[in-house]
């Protein structure tokens, strides 16, 4: 598959110290890929980031057009998410009531 990022998803790269090959293997070897909106897909995997020194969660959001992914953007998140659940919106803070 032929992946593309676009300049807008490289500038961000860029600013957050997130290598374009770690958003390729994310999108080359996704633990969970999902549909979104506008027909663009996440998908997502773990990685372990150099610069925060923990585990975070990588998601890639793109649109595919045949045999061609064109990454859009992408969300870098510190708290790690289940993945392998249905729900698909980021953990919430409130606990369950006893």
């Amino acid at each position: 598959m032929k992946i593309i990022v676009t300049d807008h998803a490289r500038f961000e790269a860029n600013r957050r110290d997130i290598s374009e090959e770690l958003i390729k293997s994310v999108v080359e070897s996704p633990k969970q890929k999902l549909p979104s909106k506008k027909g663009r897909v996440i998908v997502q995997n773990r990685y372990f980031d150099e610069v925060e020194g923990k585990e975070m969660l990588l998601r890639v959001i793109g649109k595919e057009y045949g045999t061609e992914f064109r990454v859009i953007r992408f969300i870098k998140h510190p708290r790690l998410i289940n993945i392998g659940r249905e729900r698909t919106d980021y953990e919430s803070n409130i606990r369950p009531r006893d």
